[in-house]
């Protein structure tokens, strides 16, 4: 399933990177000349986008410090005007690894060490007429607080840089120092950056709030590690590319029969909004029939308003705030599935007695590949053993209560390991989990997962959820595998959010809105993937 998941967009704990580091260095590729390579794609990146400027180069202990070594070097050998200043980091010949530093003073490089400029003069002097600062003290390494002489080091520039008319650019070398590249949380100290440039593998902080909202844009380079030694790597970031390669052909002499039909087993009087948002979305998505299973009274409703879906009409029942369906309805929805390919089930439903046993007995029969969402989670929530009455190749698409309540665990639970939490209870319930939020991560049972590299508050609105439902449900239809089609929903779903965000404002988009750009999301992929990303990095 992940051929064509490009090494670039794999996703790795710091651990997982140290070990493929190791194997490259096993099998002939040394820590040396990755070292040599990091440091020059750093410095390539600065020049390609900002010339042979001033840079002033921060340095600390280890590898990062020595990727930062190393870029100084190509910087100056290119042009351009470069300044060293050095936290924790012997000189001594012993402590030199590769000669890095000896380098740098054979051709005449400035550098200062923090233990002889403790009031921070010669570093004020230097941010003051550097245009890059290279943030190279702490990599992924850093996994404690900042305090003590790094804490004062990061607080002047802090101060230096925002006091200047125009502030130099700030580049992270792997990542921004004080931001954990595990967990995602960042250091009240960090330098937040422009660019930030890792190496082979982005790393799981990259894509974790908070850490996510301060790197700036990210650029994965290429240090040389064999792309076969990334191969084993399950995570994962979503781009455009890939997602064109999920999409479902459609050829031109197709007929509504070649794109599969879905049926929406949704709504009731209270909540009659979210089955028209679902079934739309199944169709903007491009299934060849839609099918709406609900009640009389929210197709009285529906059908003046969407005329192109078929409906199944459903016993229903009275519930605190109207009609709900039925629990005998479930008999009614089994008996016309056969001939659909996808069936959504939850979205308006209202959470009830009645509809928790049409829930409970419709789960009881033959279903296709179902995506269940909303009152469907809260549903099985409250039924016992329910993994085991999931029909095979189910999606469920929670957001994190939802998800508790599946877990029998506090929101707090669930969100502090959002990623591990998706990929092991999709193991464990064997079905395609789709983890709402920022980062929204996608899990299938068989271990990989997804993330969706999309944060937008033109998401955050009432029915985003039912139409997100509809376009999984509708790519299902169309013959996609519930594991890339809730990948793909995703991914024509934030891009949406993203067009309407640029198009009407993150404030007073409605769910309605993005049912429109869902074709033309498509049609960006379709036409040129390279380019279709729109905001997302």
């Amino acid at each position: 399933m992940l051929a064509n998941v490009a090494p670039a967009s794999r996703i790795v704990t710091v651990a997982e990177m140290q070990a493929l580091e190791r194997r490259a260095d096993a099998a002939g590729h040394s820590f040396a000349v990755m070292m040599e390579l990091a440091g020059r794609r750093v410095a390539e990146e600065i020049l390609a986008r900002f010339g042979r400027v001033s840079c002033l180069v921060l340095v600390g202990p280890g590898n990062n410090g020595g990727d930062g070594l190393v870029c100084a070097r190509y910087l100056h050998e290119a042009g351009a005007a470069v300044r060293v200043y050095l936290w924790k980091r012997s000189t001594a010949p012993a402590d030199d690894y590769e000669g890095h530093y000896a380098q740098l003073m054979m051709l005449g490089i400035p550098a200062a060490r923090i233990e002889d400029d403790p009031e921070h003069l010669t570093l004020r002097d230097w941010l003051e007429s550097a245009s890059v600062v290279v943030d190279a003290l702490l990599g992924t390494g850093a996994n404690r607080p900042i305090a003590g002489q790094l804490a004062a080091l990061l607080t002047t520039v802090q101060q230096v840089v925002e006091a200047m008319p125009t502030p130099p650019v700030v580049v992270a070398v792997d990542c921004a120092s004080g931001m954990n590249c595990d967990t995602g949380a960042l250091d009240p100290h960090t330098l937040t950056p422009a660019l930030t440039i890792t190496f082979a593998c982005a790393k799981r902080g990259h894509y974790i709030f908070p850490a996510a909202g301060a790197m700036g844009e990210l650029v994965v380079a290429d240090i040389g590690i064999d792309a076969a030694l990334v191969q084993a790597v399950q995570t994962f970031v979503l781009d455009a590319a890939l997602i064109h390669n999920w999409l479902p052909l459609r050829p031109a002499y197709s007929h509504k029969g070649a794109f599969g039909k879905v049926m929406l087993a949704v709504g009731s009087e209270a909540y009659p909004g979210a089955p028209y948002l679902a079934s739309a979305a199944a169709g903007r998505v491009g299934a060849g029939l839609v099918t709406v299973a609900t009640i009389r009274s929210v197709w009285s409703l529906l059908a003046a308003k969407l005329p192109e879906p078929t409906y199944l009409l459903l016993s229903d029942a009275p519930g605190p705030n109207g009609a709900v369906v039925a629990s005998e309805a479930a008999a009614q929805v089994a008996k016309a599935l056969p001939g659909y390919r996808a069936l959504v089930l939850g979205c308006g439903l209202g959470n009830t007695p009645a509809t928790q046993a049409f829930v409970a007995d419709l789960l009881a029969h033959p279903l296709p590949a179902t995506v269940i969402d909303a009152d469907g989670l809260n549903a099985l929530a409250a039924l016992p053993n329910w993994a085991q009455c999931l029909p095979p190749q189910c999606i469920l698409t929670p957001h994190p209560a939802e998800m508790a309540r599946l877990c029998g665990i506090s929101v707090d639970a669930v969100l502090a390991d959002r990623w591990e939490l998706a990929r092991r209870m999709a193991a464990t319930w064997q079905c395609t989990v789709l983890l709402k939020g920022p980062y929204t991560v996608i899990a299938a049972p068989s271990g990989e997962l997804a993330v969706l590299p999309v944060a937008t508050a033109a998401l955050a609105s009432a029915g985003a959820g039912d139409v997100l439902a509809g376009v999984i449900g509708g790519l299902v239809a169309q013959g996609v595998a519930p594991f890339p089609a809730a990948c793909t929903g995703a991914w024509l779903h934030g891009m949406a959010g993203m067009t309407c965000a640029e198009e009407i404002g993150v404030a007073g988009v409605l769910a309605s809105d993005l049912l429109a750009m869902l074709p033309r999301q498509q049609q960006r992929l379709r036409r040129a993937p390279s380019i279709a990303q729109g905001g997302a990095k």
